[in-house]
C-alpha cells in the first residue's frame, strides 16, 4: 500500500496517473487492511459520484490509484481519530488489528499528504494485493 505525490500535469483523473509520469512515494503501509477498506469505500463513492461504476477499466480496486483531496484527508483523519476505520477482511490481508502505532502512522501520512497538496501536487493512494 502506497501514497504518491504527483504533479498536476501528470494527474489525469481521480483514478489515473499519466503513464511514465513522475511520482514520488510519500508513504508506505504493509497490510493495513482497515485503511485499505476505507480507501476502497471512498473509491466506490467517487466512482458513483462520477457515474463510472460500470466502467470496465475501473472494475477492481487492486492496483487502482485513488486521488485524495483535502476533504478526503479530513474524513480519513476523523475516522482514524475516532477509531472508525471499517473492519476489513480478505485474502492476503492477515490479521493485524488497529493499534495506536498504526493510527499515529496514518496521521503522519495525512500530514505529509496535506503538505504535498499545499505545494500544488496531487496525492494518490495505490495498492497491490
Amino acid at each position: 500500500m502506497y501514497a504518491y505525490s504527483v504533479s498536476k500535469k501528470d494527474a489525469i483523473s481521480p483514478f489515473k496517473i499519466k503513464t511514465g509520469g513522475a511520482r514520488e512515494q510519500i508513504f508506505y503501509w504493509r497490510k493495513h487492511h482497515d485503511l485499505h477498506g476505507w480507501m476502497e469505500k471512498r473509491w466506490l463513492e467517487k466512482l458513483k459520484d462520477l457515474g463510472k461504476l460500470e466502467d470496465p477499466d475501473l472494475a477492481t480496486f487492486n492496483c487502482a490509484p485513488l486521488a485524495l483531496g483535502t476533504t478526503d484527508l479530513d474524513d480519513l483523519e476523523a475516522a482514524v481519530v475516532a477509531c472508525t476505520l471499517p473492519k476489513t477482511v480478505g485474502l492476503f490481508f492477515g490479521d493485524f488489528p488497529p493499534s495506536e502505532e498504526s493510527a499515529q502512522k496514518d496521521l503522519e501520512f495525512i500530514c505529509k499528504a496535506r503538505k504535498e497538496i499545499e505545494k500544488g501536487n496531487v496525492v494518490y493512494y495505490d495498492s497491490w494485493w
